[in-house]
């Protein structure tokens, strides 16, 4: 089940120096069993377990298996960027019920709302583009950008 990541950033939890920690070394290896973490950051297993199941809990971050699409049957993947009117938080609500899009993002600059997207083929591709997110009230325009390959995929930016 996908998950709204830094939905609203004036209601974030303050992270102590442990959690931070934490986070971390989850970013580095996401298997890493509770008596290492424990180890890693000086707490019982129990308290490390505790704060792990808080940080998944408040949506500071998620555990996952991270592939890549093409080897599980997904050979397209573009980013989308969509000029919209109108209520921009409705059409990316909208947009983030398409199970397809991996991220919807509301930005500044050239386009207002930015999403990738991951597909079976250029024609699942297009029925996206057609039938649902040009048919999203309010979205204007679209221009897609075709992924050619995957170079680099990480999610280990550490925490401040």
């Amino acid at each position: 089940m996908a998950k709204a990541i830094g939905a609203s950033t004036l209601h974030a939890p303050t992270l102590d120096e442990v959690s931070k920690r934490l986070v971390e070394e989850l970013q580095h290896d996401g298997r890493k069993s509770y008596t290492d973490l424990a180890k890693s950051v000086g707490l019982s297993e129990a308290a490390v377990r505790q704060r792990v199941r808080r940080l998944l809990d408040e949506g500071v971050m998620q555990i996952v298996a991270v592939t890549d699409p093409t080897t599980v049957g997904f050979s397209r993947q573009a980013m989308v960027g969509i000029r919209a009117q109108g209520d921009l938080r409705e059409i990316a609500r909208r947009l983030s019920a398409l199970p397809e899009l991996e991220y919807v993002v509301l930005c500044a600059g050239s386009f207002d709302i930015l999403v990738e997207l991951v597909c079976e083929d250029d024609e699942r591709l297009l029925d996206l583009l057609d039938e649902s997110i040009r048919s999203i009230e309010g979205v204007r325009e679209t221009e897609t950008f075709i992924y050619l390959r995957l170079v680099k995929q990480t999610y280990a930016w550490g925490t401040r």
